[in-house]
């Protein structure tokens, strides 16, 4: 295991401080892993989340802030039951901690959209509700618990977006069957969809490569599927340590917004758009220079 910690400043060397050199390093160990893996498949964790300003509901100072305020638990309310129960203070709840906190968009997504393009990443498992991988222009995604851009009526399945869910004064009510319209994601106490499951599991057993992004080894979310895992490498991407990424190939103690763009994937089709770009704007001020024009 080569474990790169972000915190090595060094002296300078030949104009190159030591950081430097050691951020040279793992990006170009890990861009030959990379190129070299015959299907690699990201997960992705809390951490995603963190580094878009997130603070999970569930850290402690939050949780007891929250509890101060509502008068219910973070699990209590952040369930199946207490959206049954009580809909008018599950989205009171829900509006303001998960919706209007929600994390904002990183590099990270259009990162792993370039990678995706360039044909070295087959596939994006996601556990969180945001929906950033897609957002930054994923396509094979797996949202394992849910999306926040998906919410239907329990009864009809009319679907609505965000915006409704967002607009609603109080409980957002289906148009047609004036109930509750149901966020689709993973409550605490409901099991994950079993399609999601099954894809994770035979995407991660199809993978030479596991990019372990924002979680780690320890994840209580994935080391029930990664033990599925027989290809080559993992690599681990997260600010904080855990003993068990001892058993990872490569391991770069940053967060996955700080990395992933340096990989260099999605270069020519960014170097092409620019040359078209410029060259349009060439070709628009000589054909509108006065000198140029016929009388």
């Amino acid at each position: 295991m080569v474990i790169f910690p972000e915190d090595d400043f060094g002296q300078p060397e030949g104009g190159i401080t030591m950081n430097e050199k050691k951020t040279h390093e793992k990006i170009s160990h890990l861009r030959r892993i990379l190129d070299d893996s015959t299907y690699t498949v990201a997960l992705c964790g809390s951490g995603m989340m963190e580094e878009g300003g997130f603070i999970g509901i569930k850290k402690q100072d939050k949780a007891y802030d929250i509890e101060n305020r509502y008068g219910y638990g973070v699990e209590e309310m952040y369930s199946s039951a207490f959206y049954n129960t009580r809909p008018e203070q599950f989205f009171e709840f829900y509006k303001n901690e998960m919706l209007h906190n929600a994390p904002r968009d990183t590099p990270t997504g259009p990162a792993l959209a370039a990678m995706e393009r360039d044909g070295k990443l087959q596939c994006v498992i996601d556990s969180n509700i945001y929906d950033s991988p897609r957002r930054g222009g994923c396509r094979q995604v797996v949202n394992l618990h849910g999306s926040i851009y998906q919410n239907q009526c329990p009864r009809c399945k009319k679907k609505y977006p965000l915006s409704y869910i967002m607009n609603a004064r109080r409980v957002p009510i289906c148009e047609t069957c004036n109930i509750p319209v149901r966020p689709m994601i993973s409550l605490v106490g409901e099991m994950v969809d079993s399609q999601n499951m099954t894809k994770t599991t035979e995407e991660i057993t199809k993978a030479d490569v596991l990019l372990l992004l924002g979680t780690t080894m320890a994840s209580e979310v994935f080391r029930q599927y990664i033990k599925y895992f027989t290809g080559s490498h993992i690599v681990i991407i997260h600010k904080q340590e855990h003993y068990l990424d001892k058993e990872a190939s490569l391991v770069i103690l940053d967060y996955p917004m700080n990395v992933l763009p340096k990989l260099g994937y999605g270069e020519k089709l960014r170097i092409s758009f620019q040359f078209y770009y410029v060259n349009s704007i060439f070709w628009f001020m000589w054909y509108n220079c006065p000198r140029h024009k016929t009388v």
